[in-house]
């Protein structure tokens, strides 16, 4: 492949996440209307006196998406996303195929992976779960990362360092960047639990009315996000384990105590004491939320943060 080819790719790759970026924001959009639909229709049935829909049980959270209530809004915000996850799959495969190489070695590059595997996961989940009013947190979350390292941490095409030569790249990163998806929609799932666990106990003459009342109970969203997150922590646990295989490879040892080596077992406590604390402790409610949604800043620090400020081995950013 000649260095024009691999530029003209690389570029069109470029505008295919950009034009992807510009319809997740469109689908944002059409879940925040959603949402405000939602409240209306509250507070109509409030204005002339009738009962409020009671929030809704566990089992609809599983009904077949051909049986689900019709939400228009909801609907369009889907039908962008899964537009916007074909545009965005259509400029990583571009990527990789200008780089001749799977294309998530540097931190633009993992970005551009990691926010299609959130999107592509909240999409297979929808099949099963009703999680349609989490598209404005998820989209809007996945807008301000894929935009923001698209204007930061761009690089053009690169040939591959000498470490990174290893089939561990094609492994190891892939399943870290799948675990970080699963992360994030438990992450989602987390703070709907609190602002839902805030609800419920307010005095029952301030809950007839708002958005929440629309949405899962906070019970049903920790234990959904607990599923998510046990999930989440298999794919960590592996990725944890074939780093250190790889670096053995690379560098003749297991363990070195790299900043990022550090990180990613921190990450590994934090799910794993989350996981413990609520299956034999009895930690339940706003203190799980808090772990799951402490796991996942912990997890979007050694993404940002460890890469860019710390130095390591694992300096592998591709920016100056």
């Amino acid at each position: 492949m000649t260095e024009s080819t691999a530029l003209t790719l690389d570029g069109l790759s470029l505008l295919m996440v950009w034009t992807a970026i510009g319809v997740y924001v469109l689908a944002f959009a059409a879940y925040a209307i959603d949402l405000a639909v939602r409240v209306s229709r509250v507070e109509e049935l409030v204005t002339v006196g009738a009962p409020a829909p009671p929030v809704a049980a566990a089992v609809q959270l599983q009904v077949p998406p051909r049986d689900r209530e019709r939400l228009v809004w909801a609907r369009i915000g889907t039908a962008l996303t899964i537009l916007g996850f074909v545009l965005q799959l259509s400029g990583d495969v571009l990527r990789g195929v200008a780089a001749a190489r799977v294309p998530w070695a540097n931190m633009y590059e993992f970005a551009l992976t990691g926010t299609l595997l959130i999107v592509g996961v909240f999409l297979l989940a929808l099949r099963r779960y009703d999680l349609r009013f989490l598209g404005s947190f998820l989209l809007g979350m996945v807008v301000l990362l894929l935009g923001g390292a698209t204007l930061a941490f761009y690089v053009e095409v690169t040939p591959l360092m000498d470490p990174l030569r290893s089939v561990w790249l094609v492994i190891h990163v892939f399943v870290a960047s799948l675990a970080t998806a699963l992360f994030a929609i438990a992450c989602g799932l987390s703070v709907t639990q609190l602002l839902q666990h805030r609800r419920e106990n307010r005095p029952s003459v301030n809950t007839r009315r708002g958005l929440l009342r629309t949405l899962p109970t906070s019970e049903n969203l920790e234990a959904l996000a607990y599923r998510f997150a046990i999930v989440g922590f298999i794919f960590w646990t592996f990725t944890l384990i074939a780093g250190a295989i790889w670096a053995n490879d690379s560098w003749g040892r297991f363990w070195g105590f790299d900043t990022k080596e550090v990180w990613t077992f921190i990450i590994w406590v934090l799910y794993a004491g989350y996981i413990h604390a609520r299956a034999t402790r009895g930690w339940r409610g706003n203190r799980s939320a808090w772990l799951s949604i402490i796991g996942f800043a912990a997890v979007l620090f050694n993404f940002t943060a460890v890469n860019i400020f710390f130095k390591g081995l694992h300096a592998y950013s591709g920016l100056n």
